[in-house]
């Protein structure tokens, strides 16, 4: 890192093979290979089903070179609990990481991730966010956005409630680090896993991970919509320390019409002006919202000073 505390070299390492199974463009195996390299080789995964129940590949193959645990979908965050727990019972070092989907985070699995946070369970839960049960058919999730298509909330209403606050949720909880991060600001996601990883505790990650199918997008699409979440911000990048304490880690120059966002994407091309116009509205006040939080918690260095810095203590 330099002195700002940036990555300025992803590192070469890679703990994640090309003969995975995931979909051309996959935003959930680029936001895996880019926190196991932030990792490194000493972490284990707990996995319940979701997508990279099928990525990881057949039994007795795996895409990845660390342990790699199955379990039962709403289990994620008790399951690495107890591998931690058991870890430090015998002495073994390495970072334990509940790795979820939205589905299995927001929804099915929040029970289990609110009592490990509740606990204070050493481990990292990560979820890979791609607003849906993708790998069950594109099904509404609690992740997904207001006035997606999904194969549960069909055209022309599309889904008619807004996105659960997970981040907002989990902070409640005041675990010691939360953090937003997307595969389209790799150096600003890497930084997070390391701050992570540094710490006890529950700690967890929201990394944005589009997916072309579900989405409606090309696979070429993947890390140019992963950067307009950010730039139009509708999906920011922050920092949660203690629950209290919050710093924007990447602040767009200019905002981005969030429509520019949406009408890349079929999922969302059924939107009247009007209801472009009331997610614009929604946005704004959420992101004027949390720049007052970021502005009255810390002393000055919480909130980035330009496109793509961080601010570190």
């Amino acid at each position: 890192m330099n002195e700002s505390g940036r990555v300025t070299d992803i590192p070469r390492e890679e703990y994640m093979s090309p003969g995975h199974m995931a979909c051309q463009g996959c935003g959930a195996a680029l936001a895996m290979r880019l926190l196991l390299k932030g990792l490194g080789p000493q972490t284990v995964l707990v996995v319940p089903a979701c997508c990279w129940s099928i990525i990881n590949g057949p039994w007795h193959s795996s895409a990845v070179a660390v342990p790699f645990l199955h379990t039962a979908f709403e289990t994620g965050a008790s399951a690495a609990a107890g591998v931690s727990a058991a870890f430090a019972i015998r002495g073994i070092r390495a970072t334990v990481v509940a790795w979820a989907g939205d589905g299995g985070t927001f929804d099915i699995g929040l029970q289990a991730l609110s009592g490990a946070a509740e606990r204070g369970d050493d481990l990292l839960y990560v979820c890979y966010d791609n607003e849906a049960y993708m790998n069950t058919g594109i099904q509404r999730s609690s992740a997904t956005p207001v006035g997606a298509w999904t194969t549960t909330t069909p055209m022309p209403r599309g889904k008619r409630r807004p996105k659960k606050a997970i981040l907002e949720i989990m902070a409640a909880h005041r675990i010691p680090y939360a953090a937003s991060a997307t595969v389209g600001y790799p150096e600003d996601l890497i930084v997070k896993v390391r701050r992570a990883r540094a710490l006890e505790g529950t700690r967890f990650l929201h990394i944005l991970a589009p997916c072309p199918p579900g989405w409606r997008i090309l696979p070429e699409q993947t890390l140019h919509l992963a950067r307009l979440a950010v730039e139009t911000r509708i999906f920011p990048l922050v920092e949660v320390e203690d629950g209290a304490r919050v710093r924007i880690t990447v602040v767009p120059k200019d905002q981005t019409p969030v429509a520019r966002y949406l009408e890349a994407q079929g999922r969302f091309q059924h939107l009247t002006a009007d209801e472009i116009a009331a997610i614009q509205s929604s946005v704004d006040a959420s992101w004027a919202a949390l720049w007052t939080k970021a502005a009255q918690s810390g002393n000055g260095d919480s909130v980035a000073g330009e496109e793509g810095s961080r601010s570190r203590t």
